[in-house]
């Protein structure tokens, strides 16, 4: 699996760079889904690779008991600063720790990897491992909620560079992304570097690679399957009425225990 990520400055930066993904938007996605595939009601939520919290703040203000899970504690303080400031508190639980290895001793009616959380686990044995910490944590009818990046997309598009600037009062940020494929082992390592700037003057910098796995459909059933796990259905994310084709980078699948 990579080197950790998301460290202090990428992490203290994450929410202004991902300012305009419409997380309340995904939520209605995971709300649709849970009454579509879920067998029993959902009211207890695990959120695994939870980041900063912008899935389960929203969750959490819609009546759901969220506990989420990460391994980036400074992900995880802004996680935790932000239920404090929306006093939420009392709905969610923060947990620092690696996904692959997590023993909570409780289940939830649902558990959710998204923003490509699956895709930060590289190896088989990473993967399997994750999908076996659902299954360990998943009561029986529950749903697993899951987002990845669909490999047939990702042959065909390919990654790329990228550059993001964000404003942020008088501060400015900067990010770049090289994308660089790797077809035979099912990654792609992004290189990310980001400036804070105040006017002409740097604050801070830092570099990240992040190590990405792309998935395909058969592959995805079949490690489902060895996680004791059983494949619903793999849409188009974040239209999940749709059916994914080479155009759909980003896919939701749902399990249920099999």
């Amino acid at each position: 699996m990579n080197e950790p990520v998301f460290n202090v400055a990428y992490a203290s930066a994450y929410d202004d760079l991902y300012r305009g993904k419409d997380y309340r938007a995904e939520c209605d996605v995971l709300e649709a889904l849970f009454q579509q595939y879920s067998a029993r009601p959902v009211r207890k939520i695990l959120d695994l690779g939870c980041g900063t919290g912008n899935h389960a703040i929203p969750l959490a203000e819609r009546g759901y008991e969220v506990v989420g899970v990460d391994r980036s504690k400074h992900m995880l303080d802004q996680a935790k600063n932000k239920a404090d400031e929306t006093g939420l508190s009392h709905r969610t639980t923060f947990h620092c720790a690696d996904i692959r290895a997590l023993v909570l001793h409780e289940t939830f009616d649902a558990a959710i990897m998204m923003f490509a959380v699956l895709g930060y686990q590289i190896e088989n044995d990473d993967v399997a491992a994750a999908l076996r910490t659902v299954r360990a944590h998943l009561s029986d009818g529950g749903l697993f909620v899951f987002d990845v990046w669909f490999g047939p997309a990702v042959l065909v598009q390919r990654p790329g560079d990228r550059v993001l600037v964000q404003k942020n009062g008088g501060e400015t940020i900067i990010r770049t992304g090289a994308g660089a494929l790797d077809a035979n082992m099912h990654t792609c390592n992004i290189n990310y570097r980001l400036w804070r700037l105040s006017g002409d003057r740097v604050l801070e910098q830092t570099e990240e690679t992040h190590r990405m796995r792309f998935f395909f459909p058969k592959e995805l059933d079949y490690m489902l399957q060895c996680a004791g796990l059983r494949l619903m259905a793999l849409r188009a994310f974040p239209d999940a009425q749709c059916e994914p084709d080479e155009a759909t980078w980003n896919v939701v699948g749902t399990a249920q225990p099999a």
